[in-house]
Parts: structure tokens; sequence; C-alpha cells
């Protein structure tokens, strides 16, 4: 029996090393082909109609033009390849932003090599492959209440909170400074009339705003 052709994958991703690395693992199984990759989104978009990719691993956070940002054109360009966004950045606005914009799936670079290339053929299979910490933030963002006082970035922070993260390490990887983070952090205790991060915790918790 002849043996189907590879599945033909781009990746753009502008850490190098990363780059080569998925490219040599995913070029070792016979089931898939990098057949290109770039290190952003303004070289991809200028040339990636003639790879003719089935399947397109998009980095989140590129230097210049944003993979969110790049991901309606890339579908402009190919309506009918899968979109899969690699990031390092779990964050929920960022999943739903790449989910509402046409993205197939979404996995973390913390995912095996095996992993990403599991999603691959789940993608062409018409699967949605996510991290098993994206699909809890997909899950209880539905499970949420929706009569919230506190905004969506309120709510990221103290999410970031009760997962036991500190106010630099929050201000460090959301990409905002420390005071930015306190003056959050001061608005959510008034606003859950509460004086502690216990508190903060347990009555958004008890009221499902977390």
């Amino acid at each position: 029996m002849e043996n189907k052709a590879p599945i033909k994958v781009v990746m753009i991703e502008d850490d190098e090393t990363i780059r080569t690395g998925f490219t040599y693992l995913i070029n070792n199984s016979e089931k898939y082909r990098v057949v290109n990759s770039y290190a952003n989104a303004e070289q991809a978009i200028a040339k990636i109609v003639a790879d003719e990719p089935q399947v397109i691993l998009l980095d989140i956070e590129l230097p210049g033009m944003k993979g969110i940002d790049a991901l309606p054109k890339l579908k402009q360009l190919l309506p009918k390849t899968h979109v899969l966004m690699l990031t390092v950045y779990d964050n929920e606005d960022n999943v739903f932003n790449a989910l509402t914009k046409g993205a197939s799936g979404y996995l973390t670079k913390s995912d095996s090599a095996e992993k990403i290339m599991d999603a691959i053929q789940e993608v062409m299979d018409g699967g949605a492959p996510m991290s098993m910490n994206i699909a809890k933030i997909v899950i209880r963002s539905f499970h949420k209440n929706q009569n919230t006082p506190l905004t969506k970035r309120e709510t990221e922070i103290l999410e970031q909170v009760a997962n036991g993260k500190s106010r630099s390490k929050i201000a460090k990887e959301m990409f905002i400074d420390l005071e930015t983070v306190k003056s959050h952090i001061k608005n959510i205790y008034s606003k859950l009339n509460v004086h502690s991060r216990d508190e903060a915790i347990k009555e958004a918790k008890s009221n499902k705003y977390i």
C-alpha cells in the first residue's frame, strides 16, 4: 500500500532554538514535514501561500506583528489551513481572542513535541486540540458568574493571586508594572469589600467570580 504524503507544516516562531528543535522532531516523523519556517509574521505573510501548508504552528508573542494579529491575515490567505497557536502565556484574553479569530487549537510551548505532533494530526481529523491548562480556562469561563463586579483584567490578576503567584511575578508574566498590579489588587479589595488576599480569594470563589 502506498504511503500517505506527509502533512505539510509551517512554523512561525521567533525563538530559533524552539524553531529548530520542533522542526527537527517533526521532520523525524514520516507523518509530518516542516516545509518552511519563519522568524516573524511579516515574512510569513509575504511568502506562505507558496508553501501550501495544511497546518501552521503560530507563536502568539512575535516581534513586530503579534501572532494574534497575524492570525486573521493568515486565515484570509489560506482559509482551509489549520492554525495552532503556540504560547508560553495562557491568559484568558489571548485564548478567546485567538479562538474567535479562527485558531483551530491552542497549545503551550511546555507541551512535549509528541503532544504537538498529536495536535497536528488531531486538527487534520477535525478536532480542536488544547493543552490541559488552556482547556481548564475555557471550561472555567463557562462556569463563571457573569454578574461579576470585577473587570476582565482584575479577574485575571485575582486568579493568578489565587494560584499563589507573587505580585512581582504577576507583573512580569502579564507585561505590566508592579504599581499597576498593586492598583488592580486595591480595586479588587474595594469591589469585594475585603481587606486581605485570603478574603478576596474566598469571596471571589464563593461567588464564582474566579
